[in-house]
């Protein structure tokens, strides 16, 4: 690998890999070719290189500044508050070698907290502020049991005066057209950062709605003023810095403002005239989401989009594009604000994730966490679920891909997005080669007509060869017999011509050709959708050899694992592997872009359940550590009767603590949405009612003694019949035997006097 690259140069084998050696030894390979000075260590070494001669740079770390973290944040001076470890340190990288440090981060307690609250004023409003009118108080006494430091302040939007976006027409700046109704405005700063809660309940029952045309609003040039204008919002420096933007419609965005003929785009500058008013708000063009979260992430902001349920789908959108963004669900009326803001400050707290700034673009970074389960997670740069104080580490591997000019030093900030901490990290690369320091002009082991530096000769132009002993144009079969890589082969692989005992190889307008040989190039390398190495690696002879964080033979499949990470945390939801970045479902059933989704899969109802138990009932596991509405996004459809025809649909059921059966469906739409379908309420058994029991029992048993009693009585009555039956039988054969008996009396009688009055006659 070493000795296949064309390295006339120390500088140049350095780069050809981290595993590549330098001989500068004078006398080393005598009778080889140049590159033979660039190999592994070890062969270098067999062969007869002194260790002294031979460079081999290594990159090292060494931690310049390392402060312990801190426990507690209220009670200390702030600038002593650490939340991540080491704060400082220096890397010394070769190019192409990875190399690892690690840090630790920290939530500590009671950490100082200024929050503020920014509110849409326009009509649709009205009914929500009348409900804070009193948040202040009722905000303090909630944060007082998370903080001790806790400061309030409050600003106000609208939208820009400027036609279609607003009425522009001098009677409704006289008159907006209804009662207690203001003229529109962007944005209004009214209440700055303070612990003084009543001043905020005062100013707040001073407002008044506002009206403007269209339905979007100019929340985000609210936004980025409430970023930007520190000090007349008050923000600290050593706090938590919460913006709770709350509204019922979309935003403006930018290139809406030519809308209105404002064509200039935004400076992300404060624009805060002396009545707190953004006075530019008729001037220049909406934010875009870029600047916003430029801006947010500057000035160590945590926005959290209060907004009505039929938004959350558009804002949540936001929060992807936005680093440290949250939403959460608002009431019509916003009279659980209060509520929305406790649970979306335990979920900021919750978690913690790495930003890089100022990423050298000849840098390759790739991070791997470890959380609260000890358990090391590659290619993520977060930790979710935490509890305050919880501590978690991370391992950041680096690799310089290239050097920049000679003499250039990098810096680059690592930082916990939305905390004031970072580490910053400075970068010397190690491009130079310590023999260059000796280089000799004109040297005589260069027949005085060029440079000897690190073992080689380097010509004066015209002059070639080991010793710049021959000039260009001289050939000779000695000299050719050089240039084949072996008896039968094309003189320098058919590429390049053999001048001196070496191969000058042609240029070619697809990349560079190279070698002792010419049978290299950087350009015959696998591709991906027509580009080579996938763009995420560099073509060496034929081979790709991936940056950081990809591999394959083309470097098209990424070692990052974060997009694989679902929403509980665990790979691919524990039903498929991380291939490439992508998660490859295996349990049968499951799809979606992490296997989320799965209705058939053994665990489908119970991982529902949860979610039943929590969006509906509030109760559960999800319910006690405030992670339902993160974890839980499906769709939930109450009923009161349960229909199970539906083939797609998975009936599961579970038992309640209170012994009720409830009942729900799992099926996944066509539009790829989860959608549970569940009983309003869980299925009761009612308990028996004695006196019914009693007199089901008591009847029964009256029931069963009349049955048997009349079966007696129609056993004994048939036996009696049978029997009267029979007597009256015999009685009847008996009356008449004596008849016949009779009968034959009187025949015998009538006989006898037959006889003897015959016997007289004769």
């Amino acid at each position: 690998m070493c000795m296949s690259g064309s390295t006339t140069s120390c500088e140049e084998c350095l780069l050809i890999h981290p595993s590549c050696a330098w001989c500068a030894q004078e006398d080393f390979g005598r009778g080889r070719t140049l590159t033979s000075r660039c190999d592994f260590i070890q062969n270098l070494q067999k062969r007869g290189c002194d260790v002294q001669f031979i460079e081999y740079p290594k990159s090292s770390i060494s931690i310049l500044q390392s402060r312990p973290l801190s426990s507690k944040g209220s009670g200390w001076t702030p600038y002593d508050v650490v939340q991540i470890m080491p704060q400082q340190i220096s890397l010394s990288l070769r190019p192409g070698e990875q190399t690892w440090f690690g840090l630790q981060v920290r939530q500590v307690e009671d950490y100082p907290v200024d929050l503020y609250y920014l509110m849409d004023l326009s009509l649709s409003m009205k009914d929500d502020l009348h409900t804070i009118r009193n948040l202040g108080t009722k905000l303090a006494q909630e944060m007082g049991k998370l903080t001790s430091n806790f400061r309030l302040g409050f600003g106000s939007f609208v939208d820009k005066n400027v036609s279609p976006f607003s009425y522009t027409a001098p009677k409704y700046h006289e008159n907006p057209s209804f009662p207690n109704c203001v003229p529109t405005f962007g944005f209004r700063h009214i209440l700055s950062l303070t612990d003084k809660v009543d001043r905020f309940n005062e100013e707040v029952q001073k407002q008044m709605v506002s009206r403007n045309r269209d339905a979007p609003e100019g929340g985000f040039d609210a936004i980025l003023q409430a970023a930007v204008c520190k000090s007349k919002i008050g923000w600290r420096k050593e706090a938590y810095h919460l913006l709770v933007f709350a509204t019922d419609d979309v935003p403006h965005l930018a290139l809406d403002g030519r809308l209105g003929g404002l064509v200039q785009p935004h400076d992300g500058q404060c624009h805060l005239n002396e009545n707190n008013e953004y006075s530019a708000s008729n001037k220049m063009d909406y934010p875009s989401l870029a600047l916003l979260g430029e801006k947010l992430a500057e000035n160590n902001i945590f926005l959290i989009f209060a907004v009505t349920k039929r938004l959350y789908v558009i804002y949540k959108n936001f929060t992807a594009l936005i680093p440290g963004t949250t939403v959460e669900i608002l009431d019509q009326d916003s009279k659980n604000v209060i509520q929305l803001i406790i649970a979306a400050y335990s979920n900021i707290r919750s978690k913690v994730e790495l930003t890089v700034w100022d990423h050298p673009e000849d840098l390759s970074l790739s991070f791997t966490a470890t959380c609260q389960d000890g358990q090391p997670l590659p290619g993520l740069r977060k930790c979710a679920d935490l509890k305050i104080g919880d501590t978690v580490s991370f391992n950041v591997s680096v690799e310089a891909r290239s050097c920049p000019p000679r003499g250039t030093d990098q810096t680059f900030t690592i930082k916990p997005v939305g905390f004031k901490d970072r580490l910053e990290v400075t970068v010397d690369y190690m491009c130079d080669c310590g023999c260059t320091q000796t280089a000799q002009t004109n040297s005589s082991i260069c027949s005085s007509i060029g440079t000897y530096n690190c073992g080689t000769c380097h010509c004066e132009p015209g002059y070639l060869g080991a010793h710049c002993e021959c000039q260009e144009g001289e050939a000779s079969s000695m000299y050719l017999s050089a240039c084949r890589e072996a008896e039968g082969k094309q003189i320098c692989s058919g590429r390049g011509e053999c001048s001196c005992n070496q191969c000058l190889c042609y240029e070619s307008e697809f990349g560079k050709i190279y070698g002792t040989f010419c049978e290299c190039d950087d350009f015959s390398c696998a591709r991906h959708k027509g580009i080579l190495c996938s763009g995420h690696g560099e073509c060496h002879c034929g081979e790709c050899k991936c940056h950081a964080g990809y591999i394959g033979d083309n470097c098209n499949c990424s070692t990052e694992t974060s997009s694989c990470i679902s929403d509980d945390g665990q790979m691919c939801s524990g039903r498929g592997n991380c291939v490439c970045g992508r998660c490859h479902c295996t349990e049968p059933g499951a799809f979606g872009d992490t296997c989320e989704k799965c209705p058939t899969c053994p665990d489908a109802c119970g991982t529902k359940r949860e979610c039943i138990e929590c969006r509906l009932f509030n109760s559960g596991r999800l319910a006690d550590n405030q992670t339902c509405q993160r974890l839980c996004k499906d769709k939930i459809i109450t009923v009161e009767t349960l229909k199970t025809e539906d083939p797609g649909a998975v009936l599961c059921l579970y038992k309640t603590d209170n012994d009720c059966v409830m009942k729900f469906t799992y099926s996944e739409h066509a539009s790829g949405q989860s959608i549970l379908t569940a009983l309003k309420e869980p299925e009761c058994a009612s308990g028996p009612d004695a006196l019914t029991v009693l007199l089901a029992v008591v009847g029964s048993i009256l029931l069963v003694g009349v049955v048997l009693l009349a079966a007696w009585k129609l056993v004994i009555t048939i036996h009696d019949r049978r029997e009267f039956a029979r007597f009256q039988n015999a009685r009847s054969r008996a009356r008449y035997e004596m008849i016949v008996y009779i009968f034959k009396g009187v025949q015998k009688v009538f006989s006898t006097w037959y006889v003897f009055l015959t016997y007289i006659y004769i």
